[in-house]
């Protein structure tokens, strides 16, 4: 049975996904937050875990979403390829 998926570059897609993550970040806010929040989104920024960072951070995934949101780092990122 022939395979439908398309392949994808994922490590270029991974590295521009976090690129993005860097570059819209409010900087300021984020090193004036406690450092388990700190440290919780410096971690979401880099590998894109949210899980994982949320957890860290000890909130509810809600109420890290929004300290994400304020911090104004895209919590989602979706990427359009050229067919």
């Amino acid at each position: 049975m022939p395979k439908l998926a398309v392949s994808i570059d994922s490590s270029a897609n991974y590295n521009m996904e976090r690129d993005i993550r860097r570059k819209e970040a409010d900087w300021d806010f984020i090193n004036s937050l406690n450092p388990r929040l700190m440290w919780a989104v410096k971690l979401f920024i880099e590998r894109g875990d949210l899980r994982l960072a949320q957890r860290m951070s000890g909130l509810d995934l809600e109420d890290f979403i929004e300290i994400l949101r304020n911090a104004k780092v895209p919590v989602f990122i979706t990427v359009i390829k050229d067919p």
